[in-house]
């Protein structure tokens, strides 16, 4: 599913060049769930942008779907990010001249879909997250936790082969970050492919493996042995 090898990203101003990657190898196996932990400034989000094709490594190989993504122009990889990634930030990013409603339908209309099969997506993802009733509103007028939730239905709704995530849990309550984590999980059971990186422990020990990373560089791999409950936290 993602097979990184020996990847390096350099940042180059005039007069300071920095490593954010340094001959980075991991591999994502189709259906795992797995975390990144790290220091800040660890290269964790760097890497994650890479995979999800917001950002280019100076060198190396990266596979996605048996596919090479070095060398790819952008609208090839805006073509890829459509049709195959779902993106969870810890910042919202959505877009506030929209409706809720609007926001979640947005990829769909990049895919065209139909109108009729639009609405039925929308509404039942947002059944599903709970914001049935915020469908009218605008981001603006939404709570931190319920602005996630849109964001969240928004990485979902193409269905995607790959879902990524960068500290969803960031900006949010226990309650509403543990509702997050119960779907993710929920998502992972039904065979999506989740690479997440968080900072939480806590959020970690639902995934399957552990990819730790410090000044660029990957320090260990770990399975994780014990997940935790959140229906009962």
């Amino acid at each position: 599913m993602i097979k990184i090898n020996n990847l390096s990203k350099i940042f180059q101003t005039e007069e300071v060049e920095t490593k954010a990657l340094n001959e980075v190898s991991i591999t994502v196996n189709q259906g795992e769930f797995v975390t990144i932990m790290g220091p800040s400034g660890s290269g964790k989000s760097t890497l994650l942008n890479i995979v999800g094709l917001l950002d280019s490594a100076t060198s190396g190989s990266y596979q996605l779907l048996n596919q090479e993504m070095m060398g790819l122009k952008e609208q090839e990889k805006s073509k890829v990010r459509k049709q195959n990634i779902g993106f969870v930030f810890q910042n919202f990013n959505l877009i506030d001249e929209l409706s809720v409603y609007d926001n979640i339908e947005l990829p769909l209309i990049y895919n065209n879909v139909s109108s009729s099969e639009r609405k039925q997506k929308v509404e039942s993802i947002a059944e599903r997250l709970g914001i049935s009733h915020r469908l009218k509103h605008y981001p603006q007028q939404l709570s931190g936790g319920q602005q996630q939730r849109v964001a969240v239905a928004r990485a979902l709704i193409n269905n995607p082969k790959i879902i990524l995530a960068d500290e969803p849990t960031g900006n949010l309550d226990s309650k509403n970050g543990n509702e997050v984590m119960e779907l993710l999980t929920d998502l992972h059971a039904q065979g999506a492919t989740i690479l997440m990186v968080t900072h939480s422990d806590y959020d970690a020990s639902f995934s399957q493996k552990t990819i730790l990373m410090k000044d660029g560089m990957v320090l260990s791999e770990k399975l994780n042995s014990k997940k935790i409950d959140i229906l009962t936290t």
